[in-house]
């Protein structure tokens, strides 16, 4: 791959990379925010409805598993980073092919092939 192709995939990788740190310290400020609150003591005497409690718990458990997902794509694009200083990039991990463009276009972070990517997940049972 050419250099001039690696530093535009360098930079896209960097602004998705930036836009997920900041989606994340968002969500991990919402969170805190609103177990913060829950922890500061407020006695009010305005009862809770167990409702208002399971919709808090509901959007909690939501926004850690986004935290979570957010967390997993930031370790595939410093991943692809690395591939890209160790000159790696755009080569499937699993059969050496080159990665399609198209497909690195779409996911810039990408470790496989999409033919071997297929198999991985027939095997894992996912779709």
């Amino acid at each position: 791959m050419k250099a001039a192709e690696l530093a535009q995939y360098k930079k896209a990788l960097l602004a998705v990379r930036a836009k997920l740190v900041g989606n994340v310290t968002f969500m991990e400020n919402e969170a805190l925010r609103k177990s913060g609150h829950d922890a500061s003591g407020d006695l009010s005497n305005v009862p809770i409805h167990m409702a208002d409690v399971g919709t808090d718990n509901y959007d909690r458990d939501l926004t850690i598993g986004l935290i979570q997902n957010s967390e997993e794509e930031l370790r595939a694009i410093d991943e692809a980073l690395e591939r890209i200083a160790n000159k790696t990039y755009g080569f499937c991990e699993e059969c050496d092919k080159k990665i399609s463009k198209a497909r690195l276009h779409a996911l810039p972070y990408v470790k496989c092939c999409i033919e071997c990517q297929r198999k991985e997940e027939q095997e894992t049972g996912e779709a």
